[in-house]
């Protein structure tokens, strides 16, 4: 369930900088600017995208305006597999073809679902 994003990689002048256009806004108007190493506040779209792409260990900082998100990579690191945590921002449930993209706030959801399942199979103290 949910929607991919498209993403189109675009190189950069800079080396070791790459960014990627995706077919909708994330910020707005807005630009946000997220750095390896600082804790991400908020459950916006670009926060929440920025701590994915965070967890990636060639990510050293995020940047974000409209529809174009632009990475900073570590030093001696390639963009490998960062376009895939983009496609998926938006993807809440696993993927038809195998692949397991699941959101935090699902998994929380179903641990909580599990739980009264649990408590109500249980018989109640006499």
């Amino acid at each position: 369930m949910g929607q991919s994003i498209v993403v189109t990689e675009k190189p950069s002048s800079n080396p070791g900088v790459v960014r990627f256009e995706t077919n909708r806004a994330l910020t707005g108007m807005g630009h946000e600017r997220y750095v390896a190493g600082t804790e991400v506040w908020g459950n916006r779209p670009p926060d929440v995208l920025a701590r994915r792409l965070f967890e990636q260990p060639s990510v050293a900082g995020v940047q974000i305006n409209g529809n174009v998100v632009t990475v900073d990579l570590a030093k001696g690191f390639a963009p490998d597999g960062l376009a895939d945590v983009i496609v998926n921002l938006y993807r809440f449930y696993p993927d038809p073809t195998g692949e397991d993209v699941v959101a935090d706030e699902v998994v929380a959801d179903e641990v909580v679902a599990d739980e009264v399942v649990a408590a109500a199979d249980d018989p109640a103290p006499a």
